[in-house]
């Protein structure tokens, strides 16, 4: 965390200033990464409080523990639902569970790919999306130079930070470049200017 610290306030003084004013945790890899994406898909489109009831009634489904792919797989669809799960979200969770389960796609082998290969292999995944696919190698691999253009609070923290009138994907790539190797920490920086840590 302290290279990136000393990284970030030498080459952007703007994000220097959202660094001295909050405190990150230490991040670390998750190690359940099926249960990551579970827990990607509960909570879509929720506030985290919710997200949280959900994740809580799914794992209750399981005495209280996440369940293996192949215990999903052997739910049933109705058995999803029964929780206040959306169709399509139910179905998503089973998608996810085949994949591993099938042998389509090796989550434990799959930390050792780069970034671009880790989004293509999950995003032949129904329900799960770039967006996601970003969320899990910054936060279940914890890989350091992640930055998701398709952030709504990341993109409104910078138009923010840098008082942009005519924000431009160009733009705030070109912002976002100087931060590397160390956007994921930008990143989370910039959430938490945003209160939404």
């Amino acid at each position: 965390m302290k290279k990136a610290h000393e990284h970030l306030k030498k080459v952007d003084p703007k994000l220097a200033i959202i660094i001295g004013k909050y405190k990150l945790k230490t991040h670390k890899p998750r190690g359940n990464h099926f249960g990551y994406l579970v827990g990607s898909i509960i909570s879509q489109q929720l506030s985290s409080k919710v997200a949280d009831v959900f994740e809580r009634r799914f794992l209750d489904l399981y005495d209280g523990k996440m369940p293996s792919p192949k215990r999903v797989l052997n739910t049933p669809h109705k058995k999803l639902r029964s929780i206040g799960l959306s169709n399509s979200k139910a179905q998503y969770i089973k998608n996810i569970a085949e994949h591993i389960v099938k042998k389509k796609i090796n989550l434990d082998a799959i930390q050792k790919m780069d970034e671009e290969t880790i989004i293509e292999q999950l995003t032949k995944i129904k329900g799960i999306g770039r967006w996601t696919a970003e969320m899990f190698l910054m936060f279940a691999l914890a890989r350091p130079d992640v930055f998701s253009h398709g952030d709504l609070g990341l993109n409104n923290a910078i138009i923010k930070l840098y008082k942009l009138k005519k924000p431009t994907k160009k733009r705030i790539e070109r912002i976002s470049k100087k931060w590397s190797p160390y956007r994921t920490t930008a990143s989370r920086y910039l959430w938490a200017s945003l209160d939404n840590q």
